[in-house]
């Protein structure tokens, strides 16, 4: 994975997920890297970039929301979700957004 995702020309989705993390890993890495591996296997998958201060945030990027579904719906991903709200994540956040224009170098 690059730092910054190579997106195609827009119109495409952006799930953007922004969090506070309980203290220890807990399994968390692991598990974390399973994730993306998992999300870059899923049909409409396009990119995703992330970073970690006090505040993580995580932006990934579909060609549609059909696709959203299907990775929200994913059998792993919903054992991480669990785990997130009962170990990982003191407080979180998801936002969904239609990219309408992107640029840059």
């Amino acid at each position: 994975m690059t730092l910054l995702a190579k997106t195609p020309t827009p119109p495409y989705y952006a799930v953007v997920f922004t969090s506070v993390r309980t203290a220890g890993d807990n399994g968390y890495g692991e598990v974390a890297d399973r994730m993306v591996t998992l999300a870059e296997q899923q049909p409409g998958f396009l990119g995703m970039e992330s970073a970690r201060e006090d505040v993580g945030v995580t932006v990934s990027y579909w060609q549609d929301l059909d696709s959203i579904k299907q990775w929200k719906q994913n059998v792993e991903h919903l054992g991480a979700q669990k785990m997130g709200r009962e170990q990982w994540y003191e407080t979180f956040k998801v936002r969904i957004a239609k990219v309408e224009r992107d640029y840059g170098l």
